[in-house]
């Protein structure tokens, strides 16, 4: 019987049209709702190197492109913009709802700007009214959402759009990093409508309040909510009459918002997204194209790479290796995901390199370390724990050696070496082949050039080099993490004869340049007279440091070098060597030294 009631209710409950009390009452279950009608608006200029990665962010979004209309315009172009769009458009049209295409061809500036990068009235007129078209023809099509996006945001976040509509914001907008604190969004406005510091800035920059957050001005990328009332009394152009503020877009518009009564709001609660910092107004279109593509690697750093649009046929790449007689990269096979970060950031910058597989010390038995000819330097105790070397600092050491070695054998003059854990600065290619130049025009004698350090003498500054920009004479420093190096330096580190009194390397240099503060290791080495500079300020930098989310050390983290069964707790403690450099104080800045151009522009930040 009980079965007999279990393959009726089964039946009750099998889906399928409702039932009725009569035969002509069923009914079918209702489908889901269509995604609401959406327009985004694309105001494009001077943007041919970071459209082919900013469309392919619009592509990826995860939104029914039947769903989606297209507003793009682009005009006073000084690069091939216009050819860019017009071949993507061809080629994705057929995907969306609609596409509306205003390009226009001439001319090239405005009459009354300095260059590509200088806003003018004229042109923040120009783009007011280009902005008021779009919010227009999106009322006239009667979409639900307009959402606005600047041509260098990249939404690495699939799902932003749907996340936005869900705060049920009339103005509302994801945060986007930038290398800098920098941000799409203002906490504070004066009086007369600038920008304003507050404290309640930086907590929602960095994400440690999270949510969603009023703010006076949001802009680059956000979206309006056109169902919403309010939202019909929103302009760009032209400005409200009661107006009196600088005449620039996104205030014109945060101040019709603020007529509206229109709340703005600020969204932090995932990770949305990236943008370049704005430049100056002296500032190039290679500038501007090398900053972007900052932006492009620093996505890398936790997120997957931003690959171009398929719809677009890119320029190759021509990889070289700066001046340099070999560039190497050090990488243990096992860390197959820095190998691909790395090899796609060098190329990027069109770098090329030759990868060295790094030695595994965690792989290392003691027989195999004693039949090397390893001894550790006796009396050495790391500084912050009071403990012997590590498998993992052994393998770091032997990896740097064996390129010294190579370096040697092949009588390379120059080369280049870069570890698998770091990031590069803005401009950094044409920031150091600007300081290898003029030190080669000056004549400098020179062995090694830290590119990325940590300082650790920080009670005075270190000594600038005389007629060549961003150079010191090294002082103590901790890391390897990249650094130019001489065939004469790496003579002078193997005829130091270090595997049979082996320190860590990043303690071993500075005893070779007679700047560690340890006597009782210096003695052991005889001669101390490598020539070590570095680039001041330094061009990279690790990709975390001790404590954040996603940091891992092969070198801190293992076991004693010649004892397997005693392991580290260097993270646990979290030892000072991994943690960020702190800040200097003004006593011990390297101020004096002699900056160049491209260094301010590239700390000329707005």
């Amino acid at each position: 019987m009980s079965r007999l009631l279990l393959c009726l209710l089964s039946l009750l409950l099998k889906p399928g049209p409702a039932r009725g009390y009569f035969p002509e009452e069923r009914w079918s279950p209702e489908s889901p709702l269509l995604a609401p009608r959406t327009m985004l608006a694309l105001l494009c200029r001077n943007s041919a190197h970071s459209l082919p990665y900013f469309l392919s962010s619009i592509e990826n979004l995860n939104f029914p492109k039947d769903r989606i209309a297209l507003w793009v315009a682009t005009d006073h172009n000084a690069d091939n913009t216009t050819a860019v769009l017009r071949e993507w458009l061809i080629g994705v049209q057929s995907l969306y709802h609609y596409v509306e295409w205003r390009p226009q061809e001439e001319p090239r500036g405005f009459e009354d700007e300095m260059g590509p990068k200088h806003w003018t009235n004229l042109r923040y007129a120009h783009v007011m009214k280009l902005r008021q078209a779009a919010l227009t023809a999106a009322r006239e099509m009667w979409a639900d959402y307009i959402l606005f996006l600047d041509c260098d945001n990249l939404l690495t976040n699939r799902d932003t759009l749907w996340k936005l509509i869900a705060e049920n914001r009339t103005v509302v907008a994801p945060m986007l990093e930038s290398r800098a604190a920098y941000s799409n969004f203002w906490c504070g406005m004066t009086a007369q409508g600038y920008y304003r510091r507050t404290p309640a800035y930086m907590p929602i920059r960095k994400r440690e309040r999270r949510g969603c957050f009023a703010v006076p001005m949001v802009h680059s990328t956000f979206l309006i909510d056109l169902r919403k009332e309010a939202s019909q009394e929103l302009a760009f152009h032209p400005p409200h009459p009661d107006y009196t503020w600088a005449f620039d877009d996104i205030i014109v518009f945060a101040f019709s918002a603020r007529m509206a009564d229109v709340q703005m709001f600020i969204c932090n609660r995932e990770p949305y997204g990236f943008f370049p910092v704005p430049l100056r107004v002296h500032s190039s279109l290679l500038d501007e194209s090398d900053s972007f593509m900052h932006t492009l690697l620093e996505v890398t750093v936790r997120h997957t790479p931003v690959e171009p649009s398929r719809f677009l046929s890119v320029p190759p790449k021509h990889p070289d290796k700066m001046g340099f007689d070999e560039v190497f990269l050090i990488n243990l096979k096992r860390r197959k995901d820095r190998r691909e970060r790395m090899l796609h950031t060098l190329h990027e910058q069109e770098i090329s390199c030759k990868i060295i597989a790094a030695v595994d010390g965690k792989a290392l038995n003691v027989s195999e370390i004693e039949a090397m000819g390893i001894a550790m330097l006796p009396g050495y105790q790391d500084p912050y724990h009071g403990r012997p070397l590590t498998k993992g600092e052994l393998g770091c050491f032997l990896s740097h050696y064996n390129i010294w070695k190579e370096i040697v054998e092949r009588g390379l003059e120059t080369s280049l070496v870069f570890e698998d854990d770091l990031r590069f600065e803005v401009f950094f290619k044409r920031r150091l082949q600007n300081l290898m130049h003029e030190i080669q025009t000056q004549g400098l004698d020179w062995d090694l050039i830290y590119i990325g350090r940590k300082r650790m003498q920080v009670e005075h500054p270190e000594r600038a080099v005389p007629n060549v920009h961003n150079l010191v004479e090294a002082d103590y420093s901790y890391w390897t993490l990249g650094y130019a190096i001489s065939l004469q330096g790496a003579r002078k580190l193997l005829d130091a004869q270090p595997l049979s009194k082996m320190l860590p390397v990043d303690e071993f240099l500075p005893v070779m340049y007679n700047k560690h503060p340890v006597e009782d290791y210096m003695k052991h080495f005889e001669p101390r007279d490598l020539l070590a500079f570095s680039a001041e300020p330094l061009l990279v930098f690790p990709t975390h440091y001790t404590g954040d989310a996603g940091y891992v050390s092969d070198t801190e983290t293992s076991t004693i070098w010649d004892n397997e069964g005693q392991r580290t707790d260097w993270d646990r403690r979290r030892s000072q060597k991994t943690h960020e450099q702190a800040e200097l104080s003004s006593e011990a800045q390297n101020s004096d030294v002699l900056q160049s151009p491209l260094d301010s522009t590239a700390r000329d930040e707005l």
